[in-house]
This record gives structure tokens, sequence and C-alpha cells, in this order.
């Protein structure tokens, strides 16, 4: 897939705020017909334009009532000790995103917990038992304000 046209950008709009909507609902909102919308759907996921389907899950329901945001500071810089980190925190079930960024800090973290006893295990393991990282800053969220992954099309 080469470009995105104006009914593309349509269409993800829409399904950023519901993706189980149906072809049908979706055809007569965007203009055009069912079979052209999913097709256009399946071309846009095999280019990697949508990314992934996913359901969101209210933390609180589940327990994990804790958000902390963790910006985090290498000791030492180099590939090998870059790959190491990102590695392991997609390894961490806890870390809902982690980005790298520039900056006082070389990483950012926002992750869930239940406690702050289980936030305290994870940064035992994580970072003062990991001999590159030289500080770490956390931020406990007392309101999630707005949370959301859609990206403007306008």
């Amino acid at each position: 897939m080469d470009k995105i046209d104006a009914f593309d950008l349509k269409i993800l709009q829409i399904i950023q705020e519901n993706n189980k909507i149906t072809s049908e609902v979706l055809a007569k909102e965007v203009g055009l017909s069912s079979s052209a919308c999913q097709r256009r759907i399946n071309s846009m996921r095999k280019a990697g334009i949508i990314q992934k389907d996913v359901s969101i899950i209210d933390r609180n329901f589940i327990g994990r009532k804790i958000t902390i945001v963790v910006q985090v500071l290498s000791d030492k810089e180099g590939i090998e000790y870059d790959d190491e980190f990102k590695k392991t925190m997609l390894k961490a079930p806890e870390v809902m995103q982690c980005y790298y960024v520039t900056g006082d800090y070389d990483y950012v973290l926002i992750a869930t917990f239940k406690d702050m006893e289980e936030y305290e295990i994870f940064t035992k393991k994580y970072f003062l038992n990991n001999s590159n990282i030289k500080r770490f800053s956390s931020m406990v969220v007392m309101n999630r304000v707005k949370e959301n992954l859609s990206v403007p099309l306008n």
C-alpha cells in the first residue's frame, strides 16, 4: 500500500474509536461498500498501518489501581546497554509503555501495579539490581485526565 486516501483516513478515524464496528455500519459512515471497507482495512493491516487490534481493560477492575510514570537514567551509553534495557522492558509485564527519549533521562516508562509494595519489588528487580541504572525518578498518577492511543488524523 503506497498511499492512503480520504476514505482510508475516515476508516482509520472510526476504527480507532471502535474496531468492533460492523462492516455494514462502517460502510454507511464512510460511503463505500462493506467489502471495499474490509479490503482497505486488510490492506492497511498488511502494510503495517494498523499495527494491532486490542481490547482496553479497566485496570481498576482487575486490581491494578496504581499507575506510575518512571524516568530512568543509564550510567553507561552504548548499543549493548540500550538493547539489554529495551529487551528487559519488553518482557516486564507491568510496563505498558516504554519510550527512549531525549533530555535529562534516557527512558520514560508507564507502568501499572497493584500496590506500592509491588512497585518496590519492581524497582529492586529492574533498577536497583541493574548496575547500568544511574538514577530513576517516579511519579505516581493521581488521576488519569486523558488516556488514549488514538492518532489525530486531521
